[in-house]
């Protein structure tokens, strides 16, 4: 069953808003016979830029790619040290391993699962860059953070995959740092299908990766002339076309997302055994999934089990990056090295969450949760 298919009750764990707007674009531009490098990217980045409050954006084929363009186009490489969060998705690590840098890996703060400040400053003085992740769409701690990167000369890049259209105190995510990425696989808050945004007001990194998504063609040369080494992570004229009709209704889609995460929170609020989500004051959150997190003396593992078996759909939301195999086989990282991280990994669990989750669905959702939290509970009396 793929991530976004609905179940036959109708909670899905995801599930784009599509509408016949998004249809209607993405017909046109099949229609208009331009199919990649066309003028739909380019009006796709430029509402990008707008939403992250930056001057460049630039299309490209994936979160993923644009976290390791930006990565590139700042030269970080073999021989770099990387400061990073381990309560992250893959990506945010592999982006900077393509380039044979090495992850140095920091706690996070118990309350957003974001990067400890205080940590990455205890590491400051060992690496030259850091990646900040914007957890779940809430943003990282980024003054802090800003004062640490600056006093420690790091480069420093936003991961703000998760998080369009948040802001911290007033500043929106994506424009901290040297640059930041946007992701748009359908789970996310607005999609194109695949594909992603890298966001920056440094022109000149902005020309490196544009160049860089376009095997390293130079902006003036002929087609066939390269200028570096580069890749194909161009984004194609329909996933464009998706964006600018999804993008065009942001703050809707947002809203939407939040009245949702009102509801699992107010419902939630009599299950001792839950804690949910943490929104800091000053922040604007960007809901991009509801995790929330179990009592130690619960089985994550069971309830996991026990909702599936009531029709729910959950997730665990993330195993920590420095534990898994490839990592663990390559760094000799070891468990214990993360206590925050690693307790945050067993316990948080990701509920079912997108736009059009009904209040019922939310009830629904809820009473599974309860039912399993106390199935278990008179098994340990």
């Amino acid at each position: 069953m793929s991530e976004a298919q609905p179940l036959l009750d109708g909670v899905a764990m995801s599930a784009p808003q599509i509408e016949d707007a998004d249809i209607e674009a993405v017909t046109e531009a099949l229609r208009s016979g331009t199919l990649g490098l066309g003028p739909r990217a380019e009006a796709f980045e430029v509402a990008c830029a707008v939403v992250a409050g930056v001057r460049h954006g630039v299309a490209v084929s994936s979160g993923t790619a644009g976290l390791h363009l930006i990565v590139r186009a700042l030269g970080i490489g073999a021989g770099d040290r990387v400061a990073t969060p381990s309560f992250t998705f893959a990506a945010s690590v592999n982006a900077f391993m393509y380039e044979g840098a090495e992850p140095v890996f920091v706690d996070v703060e118990p309350d957003t699962g974001n990067i400890d400040p205080a940590a990455l400053d205890a590491v400051g003085g060992d690496v030259s860059a850091a990646m900040v992740v914007d957890v779940f769409g809430h943003p990282a701690t980024w003054d802090g953070l800003t004062e640490v990167v600056t006093r420690h000369d790091m480069r420093a890049i936003d991961d703000s995959c998760e998080a369009i259209g948040a802001t911290w105190r007033g500043r929106r995510c994506g424009s901290f740092g040297d640059a930041g990425a946007f992701a748009f696989y359908p789970n996310k808050q607005i999609t194109t299908g695949e594909g992603g945004m890298i966001v920056t007001d440094d022109e000149g990194l902005a020309r490196r990766c544009r160049s860089l998504r376009n095997q390293g063609r130079g902006a003036m040369g002929s087609w066939l002339d390269h200028e570096a080494l580069g890749f194909n992570y161009r984004m194609d004229e329909l996933s464009a076309a998706l964006g600018v009709a999804q993008i065009s209704r942001l703050d809707a889609f947002l809203e939407a997302r939040a009245t949702v995460a009102r509801r699992y929170t107010e419902r939630l609020a009599g299950l001792d055994a839950v804690r949910s989500p943490v929104v800091r004051p000053g922040v604007r959150m960007s809901w991009f999934v509801y995790v929330i997190r179990l009592d130690p003396v619960v089985d994550r593992d069971r309830v996991l089990r026990s909702l599936a078996d009531r029709g729910v759909p959950s997730r665990t939301y993330f195993p920590a990056v420095h534990l898994q195999p490839y990592i663990r086989e390559r760094f000799a990282t070891r468990e214990g090295s993360l206590p925050v991280t690693e307790d945050l990994a067993r316990r948080s669990l990701a509920l079912p969450f997108h736009n059009r989750l009904t209040e019922a669905q939310v009830e629904r959702v809820v009473e599974a949760l309860r039912g399993a939290i106390d199935e278990q509970a008179s098994l340990r009396r």
